[in-house]
Order: structure tokens, then sequence, then C-alpha cells
């Protein structure tokens, strides 16, 4: 199918903290938009990109230039199995987008809109031509870099939901990790997906689509818990403390009734801001890094061997590995910078992660740690 987009376009611009200014053209919604600038190295998966939770509050850069070529499928209305692929939710959680090009026209058999069109009915805007590689040089070299997106004939703001006001509070820049957003992306109900011998509670922190069903595709039925959940009225065979945005710090009481799991010995694993929380729970520290962890290239490797891997991420908080207890140890670190990658119990069945062994798109060179989770719940 070919889709084409309109070619008339309005003046944006992008306002960084550090004071930089950049000229463009808009895409999307004509609307102002605010949030921590990060980028994302992925070649294909967009639309996956945008839709992950992960990304709530944050202006998501893309490095690769042909950004649209394959167009949208159409967008599910809810969670349901079988899960649509192409989408990590049912909305655009980005902030907004910033783009070298993209692609006005779209050539797919399963396209149904151009990006353009699909930002616009998100009430998302997104920026195009602006030098996305030197963008990538500031988030690298910046500490915690916020930006603003302003149309030039702007009609709005972009809806934050609920943290919508505490944008104008900050100046116009909107830092997603000075709230406790989780309680924006997580479910609202409980929903069960999926037929297994065991259930799998799975607490959501802003779960991306393809960690339910890659636990669907292994035999398990997957629980979909929201994130302030009274965990002593669930039954289950073993716990996932899923991804999500913000500072780990901010969620509440979840750390606290995490800390009541690990009473028990049933299988927990932690993906990302769950890896952060477990490490909470269990008595470690968590601290914001300067420049954080982007793209699906981070090599990390599994502590005490030579084995290494290539892994998606985005986060901004690091588990301080100094501070963990006696009975923990490290499980992964970071090639790169050393900083810890996964933590796991010296006795009990509790791990966590802070990459996507689920990563969609993205690479699955970890993809066997869902596996490995889910042969001990149903052991």
């Amino acid at each position: 199918m070919r889709l084409s987009g309109s070619s008339e376009r309005q003046k944006c611009f992008l306002e960084l903290s550090d004071g930089s200014r950049f000229d463009g053209e808009l895409i999307g919604a004509p609307l102002q938009a605010s949030g921590e600038l990060v980028f994302t190295t992925g070649m294909v998966g967009y639309s996956e990109a945008m839709t992950d939770p992960s990304y709530f509050g944050q202006i998501l850069v893309f490095t690769y230039p042909l950004i649209g070529n394959y167009g949208i499928p159409s967008l599910p209305k809810g969670l349901s199995w079988p899960i649509q692929r192409g989408f990590e939710s049912n909305r655009v959680n980005t902030s907004a987008v910033i783009l070298a090009i993209d692609s006005e026209e779209a050539f797919h058999w399963n396209s149904f809109q151009t990006l353009d069109t699909w930002l616009k009915e998100q009430g998302v805007p997104g920026i195009v031509g602006l030098d996305t590689r030197h963008l990538v040089h500031l988030v690298r070299q910046t500490a915690n870099l916020l930006g603003q997106v302003t149309p030039e004939k702007s009609e709005g703001e972009r809806s934050y939901g609920e943290f919508s006001t505490a944008v104008k509070k900050n100046g116009g820049f909107f830092d997603p990790g000075a709230y406790e957003i989780i309680r924006e992306v997580s479910s609202k109900e409980r929903v069960v997906i999926g037929k297994g011998s065991k259930r799998i509670g799975l607490v959501d922190c802003g779960v991306k689509w393809n960690i339910v069903r890659q636990l669907v595709e292994h035999g398990c039925e997957v629980e979909i818990l929201p994130w302030d959940t009274d965990f002593s009225k669930v039954d289950v065979s073993g716990w996932l403390l899923s991804n999500g945005p913000g500072d780990p710090k901010k969620t509440g009481d979840l750390v606290k009734r995490v800390s009541g799991l690990l009473k028990d010995s049933r299988p927990i694993l932690g993906i990302c801001l769950g890896h952060q929380i477990l490490a909470l729970a269990a008595g470690a520290e968590t601290k914001r890094m300067a420049y954080g962890h982007r793209s699906h290239n981070q090599p990390v490797y599994q502590v005490g061997t030579r084995k290494g891997c290539i892994t998606s991420q985005n986060h901004g908080y690091v588990v301080d590995e100094s501070t963990l207890p006696p009975e923990w140890e490290a499980w992964f670190r970071n090639a790169n910078d050393q900083e810890n990658e996964g933590i796991k119990h010296k006795t009990k069945p509790f791990r966590s992660v802070q990459f996507h062994p689920e990563a969609a798109g993205g690479p699955r060179d970890t993809g066997w740690i869902i596996e490995q989770f889910v042969t001990e719940v149903k052991s």
C-alpha cells in the first residue's frame, strides 16, 4: 500500500535546557511539547519505540534517517491475545520525536497511515530537518538534557495526563524524573492473558507488550497487575517487575511491597525499572546517571564469564553495585563504563537486568533470560 503525506509544513523550533536552539519543520500535531532528550539507534521499530511506555516524558531522537518509510500498521484499541506486533502499547508515549528526514510516502502491505498522519491523530508533535548526529553528541555530553518543541503556529500543548500542569512550573521544561509518572503508564485494572499451568504476576510499571507476548508464548498465564496492587491478594507462581519510566524512588510504596515478596521463594525477574525497584527492595541504592545508557547496541557481559551480549537500553538511573547486601551479587555489567546491568540473589531465584531481553525491535542476544525465568517458575 502506498500512502502520501502533506508537503506543506510550518516551521518548528527545538530549545534545549543548555540554551541551544535549532530550527526545523513540523510533522504531526501543531502542539508544544517538552521532556528529557534521549535517542535510539534502531533502524526499524519506530512504532514500537514511540509506543513504549518507558519513553513517557521523553523527546525521542532517531539517529537512523529512514523513519516512516514503511508507514504505521493499524493501532489496536487495547491489549488482547493474540497481541498485535508493531506496538508496545495502544498510544504514543513519547513527548515528541525528532528526525533528520522523514518519509512522506509509505510502502508496505500492512501500512494504514503515514507517520505524519499518525502523530497528528495521537496529538504528538515532531521535528524534521535537524542534525540528529549533533543532538546525540549533546545528549552524550550534557547531563540530564531537557528539550522543548515549539511549532511556529502552536495550537496548544501536548497532554501529559495529570502531569500536564507540571510543565509550566519548570520554565516550560518537563523533567520526567521529578514526578511519580508510573501512575500515568500503568494499567488501571487487573487483566489475565494467555493460558498455562503456571500464572505469572506481572507488576505493570509501564510494561512493553512484547514482554507479555513472550511469557504467553512460553506457555504461561499472565496476570497484569496495576503498580499499586496489594500483592498479598494475588495468587501466582512467580513475579515479573516490568520496565517503565522515571525515577525508581518515585514509585510510591511499591519498593516496600516488593520487599515483602523477597520473604517468599517464588521466582522474581525484574526488567529495567523493575530491576532498579528490586535492588531498592533488597536494600541497595540507585542513583541518577549523568548521561544514561541509550541505543540498541549497548554491550554488556555476564560477571565471572567471558560471555558478552549486545542489548537495547534506555535508562537514566542505575543501581549502585557497591551498596548491594551480602546475599546479593552482580549478574551483568556494562562493557563500556562497568556500571551495573543486573543483579541476582545468591540462594533464591531472584534476578533482574537493566537492559531489555525482550527487545522489539532490537538485538535478541539475551532472550534466554525470560526463558530461564519461565523454567524456574514451572519447576
